[in-house]
């Protein structure tokens, strides 16, 4: 559905028509900007807006069904990015990814989200509270949009190192959980994800600012580098993450496989132990009508002793061994 549209003329919010379809119209009249903001639209709610603008059939098609990587591809005078949003919610300790995919043109921005975690309100805010950003037409816009999803990634970022952090703790400290390596999965696969929206970022800012004519705006090339330098310190972060939770997953199992050995050395122990009553008295439960002590008055007494010396003995030398 459509949440904003606005004409923007000279870095000011213009009065808008009554109808949308001569929403782009008043714009080259005007000689401004339209910005359209829309959030999980339908095919059918998008079909108006994809004519009004002329936006390419194949960006169309990616926007309304999303699930789509960082990307920055050209269709003539026009852009199609996508961008990878994410939040950190700390009811669950978990993050919630979005996408926010940018159709820029010479006049006019259509922004298409998907998922609560791409919300643009601050982003709107912010450029009409800066006129001469704002000036600068679509391309600004998609530098303020582009800023603020990398901003976003510091606080998500911050919990997964204090969710990391409490996991580190719990496997070193806390002996062998059987939640931990639930838990580590978990996190390395939101890790993971992360790491895409981020890696892929990269190249996308780097093609904005390298490849000739798409940012003619030299004042704008720098502000896109500036969020370049963010996302790089943010990949970095991301994959000391990554290896971060690789080591502990390795010294999770680690400390499982050393549990479970002795489990089995307890087990073991204990079997030899109990196997010696068990021949004794296994020896001595035959029904043979001539065996030695059957006849012996301290033949009882004997094999209890017996018994017992043999099963403490045994007892005492696992405990020596660590066994028990």
């Amino acid at each position: 559905m459509i949440v904003d549209r606005a004409i923007y003329v000279e870095g000011k919010r213009a009065d808008l028509p009554d109808s949308f379809d001569e929403t782009y119209e008043a714009c080259r009249q005007n000689g401004g900007m339209a910005w359209l903001g829309l959030h999980e639209p339908s095919e059918e709610e998008f079909e108006s807006v994809a004519k009004e603008f002329g936006l390419h059939p194949l960006a169309v098609e990616d926007a309304i069904t999303a699930h789509q990587r960082p990307k920055l591809e050209r269709y003539g005078d026009s852009l199609f990015v996508v961008l990878r949003t994410a939040r950190y919610v700390d009811e669950n300790e978990a993050v919630e990814f979005g996408e926010i995919h940018l159709f820029v043109g010479r006049d006019f921005v259509v922004t298409v989200r998907h998922g609560e975690a791409s919300s643009l309100r601050g982003v709107r805010q912010r450029l009409e509270g800066d006129t001469e950003l704002l000036k600068r037409g679509p391309l600004a816009v998609l530098y303020v949009v582009m800023d603020s999803v990398v901003g976003g990634y510091d606080p998500v970022l911050d919990g997964l190192e204090n969710d990391v952090d409490e996991t580190e703790v719990e496997v070193f400290e806390g002996g062998v959980e059987p939640g931990a390596t639930r838990r580590i999965y978990a996190l390395s696969r939101e890790v993971i994800q992360f790491h895409r929206a981020t890696r892929l970022l990269v190249s996308v800012l780097e093609r904005l600012i390298v490849e000739g004519g798409i940012v003619p705006d030299r004042e704008l090339r720098r502000y896109l580098r500036d969020v370049h330098d963010h996302t790089l310190r943010t990949n970095d972060r991301v994959e000391g993450l990554r290896e971060l939770l690789s080591n502990i997953l390795n010294v999770n199992l680690a400390i499982v496989g050393v549990s479970q050995t002795d489990q089995t050395k307890r087990i073991s122990a204990w079997a030899a132990i109990l196997i010696v009553p068990t021949i004794v008295t296994g020896l001595y439960g035959m029904n043979f009508r001539y065996m030695p002590e059957l006849d012996w008055r301290l033949g009882y007494p004997f094999a209890v002793l017996l018994i017992l010396s043999v099963s403490g003995a045994l007892y005492l030398l696992f405990k020596r061994w660590g066994w028990l």
